[in-house]
């Protein structure tokens, strides 16, 4: 069964910036439109970036400009570089498939306090 591992959380500053990388255990990610995805506690999971097979990509109004989704095929693997980070963006983030087929991985957390 196919296996998501997202990494590269933790805490930063207001203004700082973080590398997300997601890793998938088979050649999925090479195949398929990939999204990164984000959700606090007590809220639904909510979509934030895509990058198609081809290499195009589309963002929420949320994190437009200031994230920036992009793909290793030959590594199975997905990154977000978030660049200057609120507190809003606080969550727990995820890959997928856009739309979200594959059993959701652990997720990794974004903490964006002072």
């Amino acid at each position: 069964q196919e296996q998501l591992v997202e990494s590269g959380g933790g805490l930063v500053q207001p203004g700082g910036s973080l590398r997300l990388s997601c890793a998938a255990s088979r050649s999925s990610i090479s195949i398929s439109a990939m999204g990164w995805y984000r959700q606090a506690p007590g809220k639904q999971r909510e979509w934030v970036a895509l990058i198609s097979r081809s290499g195009g990509t589309n963002y929420a109004d949320s994190v437009k400009g200031r994230f920036t989704i992009s793909r290793d095929n030959a590594k199975n693997t997905v990154y977000l570089q978030m660049d200057n980070l609120k507190p809003d963006d606080t969550d727990v983030y995820y890959c997928n498939t856009r739309p979200a087929v594959l059993p959701w991985g652990q997720g990794t957390q974004v903490t964006v306090s002072s």
